[in-house]
């Protein structure tokens, strides 16, 4: 499941193993033997099944062994990590609600705002070219921006985060994908702790959970993964199906834009993280005739699972009983969130830039080889060049994306990122009301000029650069 066949075309992968069942040996990578779940009926026994599989990762005996080697391209995505993901019982329902505490009090019309902004400046720098990779300039982009107001992580660390990050989704040299990860996540639990405000990061802090650095650190790791990689992996699948299939590509023209019914699509067909959800029997047992051993990897294929010949409809406009955000009580927490940051970056893209097309026949497109992801090299489009409008009249601001998503978003399009908003820490006009079981997070003062040192600055990423326009 990690070479480049697989990457091209699963489904006929999955298709092969269907004639075994619903579960099915695979192999990860290179010696990773694990059981793969393609069954939708088993998938959802295995996901809800908590008296008999778990998710710690410490129970995995290939690994604990030595029969796996800890440098195994896979195994970063796998490891035991102190956070939610990897937990059971109570345990579990701790980490857990301080993740859904937490995320509760986003503002959901004040995260559209912030959405629609970005991706305005994003676009008002591509559309006088005519043309764009829009993974790479846009899918990718947009939910990096977003991801560092939403935990109030400074540029220059969330472009190292979303490389550590995309280096152990595709599993090359993931161990010093991995270090770097953990590093940057570090430098950001350190500022917090220092200089707290109102962002996802502060809120998981003075959370009554009374999260440890270590526990920080591998929440964080948990959520910004799920909020870049499969993030930006949505966004441009779906585009995708809307430029490549005529059920969608029809109707682009004509004024409806089937955004919604083109995310429910994905999600059934292709959705981002097409296998993961590892659990591990916690004895020998059987899932639908098939034998499990104890501490042996059992791999949800939310792929596979999703588009089992034996589910009843094919229905999929509105239709949410999907795996794409698994099930059971490790079901994504950010469901909401993560539809809104898709559905709204691909309508502000439709809504400017309404004659885009594909640049390339639509067989033409690469996937990124890995057995996790569903995941483009590039979505290369061309499309009539749009001028920018001018920017109206305003003071310099402070750089955008260090702080808290503001609550009320403007209408006018923003010509530039530099004509962005300040948006800066102690700001928690965008925030939700907090619920009983979750401590106001204390606020900063806003960042005062000269405040990060001269050696930060030299620092800073790409990303901030682009957003200064250099």
């Amino acid at each position: 499941m990690y070479g480049a066949d697989f990457a091209r075309d699963p489904g006929s992968v999955y298709d092969r193993l269907r004639q075994q069942g619903p579960l099915a040996p695979v192999e990860l990578g290179p010696g990773v033997d694990a059981t793969l779940v393609t069954g939708y009926d088993a998938a959802l026994q295995v996901l809800r099944g908590t008296e008999t599989f778990g998710k710690d990762a410490r129970r995995w005996r290939a690994l604990a062994d030595g029969r796996v080697s800890p440098d195994n391209p896979v195994v970063p995505m796998m490891t035991w990590r102190p956070n939610a993901l990897y937990a059971d019982g109570d345990r579990h329902r701790r980490l857990r609600g301080a993740i859904d505490d937490s995320l509760a009090r986003i503002d959901p019309n004040a995260l559209r705002g912030y959405v629609e902004r970005s991706a305005d400046a994003i676009i008002d720098r591509i559309g006088p070219t005519g043309q764009a990779d829009l993974l790479a300039d846009y899918a990718r982009m947009l939910p990096q921006l977003v991801m560092n107001q939403i935990f109030g992580c400074p540029p220059d660390l969330g472009d190292r985060l979303a490389e550590g990050m995309g280096g152990i989704f595709d599993g090359v040299d993931a161990e010093k994908a991995d270090a770097l990860l953990t590093e940057t996540l570090i430098t950001l639990v350190q500022e917090k702790r220092q200089r707290p405000a109102a962002d996802l990061t502060s809120w998981l802090m003075a959370h009554e959970a009374r999260l440890t650095d270590e526990e920080m650190i591998h929440q964080l790791v948990v959520l910004m993964g799920a909020g870049n990689e499969p993030m930006h992996n949505l966004i441009a699948n779906a585009l995708r199906l809307l430029f490549a299939d005529d059920r969608f590509a029809g109707n682009l023209g004509g004024g409806g834009l089937p955004v919604e019914d083109a995310l429910d699509e994905v999600l059934w067909t292709d959705p981002p993280m097409a296998n993961y959800g590892v659990h591990y029997p916690f004895y020998d047992t059987e899932v639908a005739g098939y034998r499990l051993h104890e501490g042996e990897p059992v791999v949800i294929s939310f792929a596979a699972a999703t588009t089992d010949p034996t589910l009843a409809s094919d229905q999929r406009s509105g239709n949410r009983a999907h795996l794409a955000w698994s099930a059971g009580p490790h079901s994504c927490p950010a469901r909401r969130e993560a539809r809104i940051i898709a559905a709204v970056a691909m309508e502000r893209l439709l809504d400017r830039l309404p004659d885009i097309e594909l640049a390339v026949r639509a067989e033409e497109l690469q996937w990124r080889p890995g057995p996790f992801q569903r995941a483009l090299t590039g979505l290369p489009v061309r499309f009539p060049p749009v001028a920018a409008p001018l920017p109206p009249p305003a003071p310099p601001v402070a750089q955008p994306g260090y702080g808290p998503i503001p609550a009320a978003a403007p209408a006018a399009v923003s010509a530039s990122p530099s004509a962005l908003p300040d948006e800066t820490p102690g700001d928690s006009r965008w925030t939700a009301s907090p619920t009983s079981s979750t401590r106001p997070a204390a606020t900063s003062p806003e960042r005062q000029p000269g405040s990060r040192g001269a050696a930060r600055r030299r620092g800073w990423s790409s990303l901030a650069r682009w957003w200064r326009g250099r």
